[in-house]
C-alpha cells in the first residue's frame, strides 16, 4: 500500500501518519488492523524492507515510522539511524519479536524513540505510536523493566556518573528531565510544571545537548540512572 496523502504532515486536526515495515505481508496486516481502529493514526505507506522504508519515509515524512529489526537488504536497527540522519522530524519506533538486550541497547543507541514488543498488548502498538507522535520516549512494559534491570545492575559507577552529567542543568532542567524520565510527552510536563509546550521543547533540546545525548529515550535513561525517576 502507497496510497496518496495530504503533505499538510501532523498536527491539529490532522492524523498521525505512520510508514510501516515488516518483510511479513500477514505482520504487516496485523499491525495495521490494529492501527487502524485508532481513527488518529494513518498508515500512509507500508515497506518490505529497509531500503524500501527509507524511501517511503523520505516521500511521506510521516510522523512516525514503525520499523521492524530483522528484514532483507537492510535491518530495521540500521534504518532506524538513517532516516533519524536523513528525515530528523520523523521518529523512528522498533516493531519485533525480540528482547534481547543486546537489541535494546542497539536501538536506543541509534536514535529509536520507542521499542515495541509484537507479543505485547495489542494496546501498546496504539499507546506507543500515539506517544512518540507526541513528541514523548516510549517503550513496552517488558523492556522498560529490562532497561531499568539493566541500570541497576550496573551498580554505583553508572548512577555516579549519571548524577555527575546532572550536575550540569539547572534546577528547571532537572525537574523536566525527571518528567521525561517517566515518559511524559512535552504536553504533559508543560501542564505538570505549567509552561507552555514550547518553552518545553526548548528545554528539552538543552537537555540532552547539555547530557550529550541524541534523543529522548536517552536522556531517559540517565534520568533513571541519577534517581531522578522512581523506577516502581
Amino acid at each position: 500500500m502507497d496510497r496518496a496523502v495530504s503533505v499538510d504532515g501532523d498536527g491539529a486536526g490532522n492524523p498521525i501518519r505512520v510508514v510501516l515495515a515488516d518483510d511479513e505481508a500477514v505482520i504487516r496486516a496485523g499491525v495495521r488492523a490494529i492501527l487502524s481502529a485508532d481513527p488518529e493514526i494513518d498508515i500512509v505507506a507500508e515497506a518490505a524492507d529497509g531500503r524500501e522504508a527509507i524511501e517511503l519515509v523520505r516521500r511521506h515524512r510521516p510522523r512516525v515510522a514503525l520499523l521492524d529489526i530483522r528484514m532483507p537488504r537492510l535491518d530495521g536497527l540500521t534504518a532506524a539511524a538513517e532516516i533519524r540522519r536523513l528525515v530528523p522530524e520523523t521518529a523512528a519506533v522498533i516493531l519485533t519479536t525480540f528482547g534481547e538486550d543486546d537489541y535494546i541497547a542497539r536501538a536506543l543507541d541509534g536514535g529509536a524513540s520507542g521499542f515495541l514488543l509484537k507479543s505485547g498488548d495489542p494496546r501498546e502498538l496504539i499507546a506507543g505510536v500515539r506517544a512518540v507522535a507526541d513528541g514523548a520516549a516510549y517503550l513496552s512494559p517488558r523492556v522498560a523493566h529490562r532497561v531499568i534491570t539493566t541500570l541497576r545492575a550496573g551498580g554505583i559507577s553508572r548512577g555516579r556518573a549519571a548524577r555527575t552529567q546532572i550536575d550540569t542543568l539547572t534546577d528547571r532542567e532537572r525537574d523536566v528531565l525527571a518528567l521525561l524520565g517517566a515518559g511524559l510527552s512535552n504536553a504533559e510536563i508543560g501542564r505538570r510544571l505549567f509552561l507552555v509546550e514550547g518553552t518545553v521543547k526548548s528545554y528539552v533540546s538543552a537537555i540532552l545537548t547539555r547530557l550529550g545525548v541524541r534523543n529522548r529515550v536517552q536522556a531517559a535513561v540517565i534520568a533513571h540512572e541519577a534517581g531522578l525517576v522512581d523506577d516502581d
